[in-house]
C-alpha cells in the first residue's frame, strides 16, 4: 500500500535524510502528486521523527497497545493524533484503527475502559471509550473493521489492515491528519505526503479538492478554522475550489456553521481564518456584513478601511484577554462595526460620517447571531456591548458629572469589563500622541469608576435620611409607607450619590408628592 519508515536502521536513517534535504531545497509543484490516488510515500526523512512521535505518547495507549498485542491484534494510532504526535503536543483525544471487529474489540477493553459505547459510521465501526490516565482523563477512538463475512486465511489479516488504514486515511481532511504510526515498531505511513505539507504549513486534501468538497461542503469552513487553529495556509487548488464552490456552503446547516464560526473565533489567530473566509467568498453567504466593510473611509477610522480596522480590533482585544478565550468579547469586536455601510453619509465638505452606526450594528448584530442559532444569552451581551462601545467618546467630548459616571457602569452592568476591553482595543489609530491621549482619558475614567465604587459600597448600607427624619419630614408613623420611603431614598443614593440634608429632603417630598396626585 505504501512505504513505511523504520526506527531501526541507522543507513536508511541517514539516506533519508539526504533526500529530505533535497526534497526541501526543490519543493514539489502544487500539482505533482496525483490527489486522486496514493501517491508513492514519502519515506520519513528522520527516523527519529517517528521515534519521538512514539515516546510523546501517553501512557495509556502503551496500555491499549498491549491488551491488542496479548490479543493477537495490530493497533495503529491515526489522524490528527499523529500530527499531534510529530508535533510534541499530544492532546486527550486518540484515534486509531484495528484489525479487529467492534464485537471483538468490545470484549478486550471489557473492564478496562470507562462509558465503552459503539457507534456505526459510513464504513466500520468506531468504539469510543474514556480512560483515566497520568494526564487527565482521555477519549480513545478505535476504528474497528466490519466482521468478515467468511473465514480468512491468517496470511491476509495485515493486508486487510493496510487496507482498511489506507481507506481511513483517505478519508480524512487534510494531508496533515492523513498519516499513521506504527506503535509497536515505531513507523510512520505517509502515503499523500502529509509530513512534508506539515513542515511547509500547508493544507492539501488527500483527493482532489473540488470532489471533497461536493461530498462535503462543510470541508471549506473546516479548511478556515483550520487556517487560524495551526497556521496553516489552504494550497493555491484548494483555495480555487473554494471559491469557486463557495455557494455550496449555504447547503451546511445553520448550527454547523455557528460552530464552525465559533471554533475559528476561539483559534489562536481568528483574523487568519477571517482574511480566507472573506477571499474565498465564503463570507457573502454565512456572515455578509464582514466583507461589507471593505471600503474606504474617512473620518474616524480614516487610516484605513473599516474592515482592515474590525480585523486589528479583534487582534487587540485578544491581547486584553486575562482568563483565556472569551467568545462573547471576540464576537463583540468583529461586530461593533457592522453599522457604519448602513450609515455612511459625506458631508459638503467631504467628511465622512457613521452617525449612530452602533445603534444600527447592535440591530444588525442581533440579527445575524440569531439567522446563525447563537445562545441568547451571547446575544444579549454582544449587542449591549456593541451600543454601548462608543458611549466613551462623550466622556471625551465634554467632563461626565459622577452621575453620568455611574449611569455608564450600570448601564455595562455585568459587561463592564469586556466594555473596557473593547473600548479599549478599538483605539487603532497610528497616531501615537492621540493614542497615548485617548489611553490616559480611559484610564481616568476607571479610576473614576474605581473610586466611586469604593464611595458607594460605604454609603450604600443606608440612605441620606435615617428613619426618624424620614418620618418628621413626612409626619407619619412606622410603618410600610416608612419603608417604601427608606428604599426610594436608598435606590436614589445608589443612582446619585451622597445627598446634603436639604437635597434629600426636597427628593423625598417630591415622591411623595408624585404618589399623591
Amino acid at each position: 500500500m505504501e512505504a513505511r519508515t523504520s526506527a531501526s536502521r541507522p543507513d536508511r536513517q541517514a539516506a533519508g535524510r539526504g533526500e529530505a534535504r533535497g526534497r526541501e531545497q526543490q519543493p514539489p509543484a502544487a500539482d505533482s502528486r496525483s490527489t486522486e490516488t496514493a501517491g508513492p510515500a514519502h519515506e520519513e526523512p528522520a527516523n527519529p521523527r517517528a521515534e519521538a512521535a512514539r515516546a510523546a505518547l501517553p501512557p495509556v495507549v502503551d496500555e491499549l497497545l498491549h491488551r491488542f498485542t496479548t490479543a493477537g491484534l495490530f493497533l495503529t494510532l491515526v489522524g490528527a493524533s499523529v500530527r499531534q504526535a510529530l508535533e510534541g503536543a499530544v492532546g486527550h483525544e486518540l484515534d486509531f484503527v484495528t484489525d479487529a471487529d467492534a464485537r471483538r474489540v468490545r470484549q478486550i477493553l471489557h473492564g478496562w475502559g470507562d462509558e465503552v459505547r459503539i457507534r456505526r459510521d459510513d464504513a466500520p465501526g468506531v468504539v469510543n471509550l474514556r480512560k483515566q490516565g497520568d494526564g487527565g482523563i482521555y477519549t480513545l477512538r478505535i476504528n474497528a473493521r466490519p466482521a468478515p463475512s467468511h473465514h480468512r486465511p491468517p496470511g491476509s489479516r495485515r493486508a486487510a489492515h493496510e487496507k482498511a488504514l489506507e481507506a481511513y486515511l483517505r478519508r480524512r481532511d487534510f494531508t496533515i491528519d492523513a498519516m499513521a504510526l506504527g506503535l509497536s515498531h515505531a513507523t510512520l505511513t505517509d502515503p499523500f505526503g502529509g509530513l512534508q505539507d506539515l513542515e511547509r504549513r500547508v493544507l492539501r486534501t488527500p483527493r482532489a479538492p473540488a470532489a471533497s468538497i461536493v461530498n462535503d461542503p462543510p470541508l471549506m469552513l473546516r479548511v478556515v478554522r483550520c487556517a487560524a487553529r495551526l497556521g496553516c495556509e489552504p494550497v493555491p487548488e484548494l483555495r480555487d475550489a473554494m471559491s469557486a464552490m463557495a455557494r455550496r456552503v449555504t447547503q451546511v446547516p445553520a448550527e454547523q456553521v455557528r460552530e464552525e464560526l465559533t471554533a475559528l473565533l476561539l483559534a489562536t489567530e481568528p483574523a487568519t481564518g477571517l482574511r480566507l473566509l472573506v477571499d474565498t467568498g465564503l463570507a457573502e453567504h454565512v456572515l455578509p456584513e464582514l466583507p461589507a466593510l471593505r471600503f474606504e473611509s474617512a473620518g474616524h477610522h480614516r487610516h484605513k478601511d473599516i474592515y482592515e480596522h474590525t480585523l486589528t480590533v479583534l487582534d487587540q482585544a485578544i491581547a486584553l484577554e486575562t482568563e483565556g478565550p472569551d467568545l462573547t468579547l471576540r464576537w463583540a469586536a468583529l461586530l461593533h462595526d457592522i453599522g457604519t455601510p448602513r450609515t455612511r453619509r459625506t458631508g459638503r465638505n467631504g467628511q465622512v460620517s457613521f452617525h449612530h452606526h452602533e445603534v444600527v450594528g447592535a440591530k444588525m448584530a442581533r440579527k445575524r447571531l440569531r439567522v446563525l442559532a447563537c445562545p441568547e444569552q451571547l446575544i444579549e451581551d454582544v449587542v449591549r456591548l456593541v451600543e454601548l462601545h462608543l458611549r466613551f467618546h462623550g466622556y471625551l467630548d465634554q467632563k461626565w458629572t459622577d452621575p453620568a459616571v455611574r449611569r455608564y457602569v450600570r448601564d455595562a452592568g455585568p459587561l463592564l469589563d469586556r466594555l473596557h476591553k473593547l473600548i479599549r482595543a478599538d483605539c487603532t489609530t497610528r497616531d501615537r500622541r492621540k493614542a497615548h491621549a485617548l489611553a490616559r482619558a480611559y484610564d481616568s475614567l476607571e479610576e473614576r469608576i474605581e473610586r466611586l465604587a469604593v464611595e458607594d459600597a460605604r454609603q450604600a448600607a443606608r440612605p441620606d435620611l435615617d428613619g426618624h427624619q424620614i418620618m418628621e419630614i413626612l409626619g407619619i408613623r412606622p410603618g410600610a409607607e416608612l419603608g417604601r420611603a427608606y428604599e426610594y431614598l436608598r435606590n436614589l443614593h445608589i443612582e446619585e450619590g451622597p445627598m446634603d440634608f436639604e437635597t434629600a429632603r426636597d427628593a423625598l417630598l417630591e415622591w411623595r408628592a408624585r404618589r399623591d396626585r
